[in-house]
């Protein structure tokens, strides 16, 4: 906490006791300041952090989204590939067995 002193002059015009309420009540609005300076200070982070989080579930959302087209390809080109080794294979065995 920074050290307030009146100069001599100001102190002489207010007194002892002018000076001291004086440097009390600068204390009192610096105090005031930076509480509400923090409180500014979190509400922003906490909308922030909000946003973010909104913005990485959306993300998640549209992976899964993703993914799951993904495994329906996967498991369609693997039912064509397990079709033609079927009719290699059974071409295979007829030319094999005439």
């Amino acid at each position: 906490m920074a050290v307030i002193t009146i100069p001599r002059p100001l102190r002489e015009k207010l007194g002892d006791d002018g000076a001291d309420a004086l440097v009390a009540v600068i204390n009192e609005a610096a105090k005031n300041q930076r509480e509400d300076i923090i409180a500014f200070v979190e509400e922003r982070f906490e909308r922030r952090l909000a946003e973010e989080l909104a913005k990485v579930r959306e993300e998640i959302a549209t992976l899964r989204v993703e993914a799951a087209n993904g495994k329906a390809d996967l498991i369609r080109w693997m039912f064509v590939f397990w079709v033609g080794q079927i009719g290699v294979i059974t071409g295979i065995l007829f030319a094999f067995f005439k």
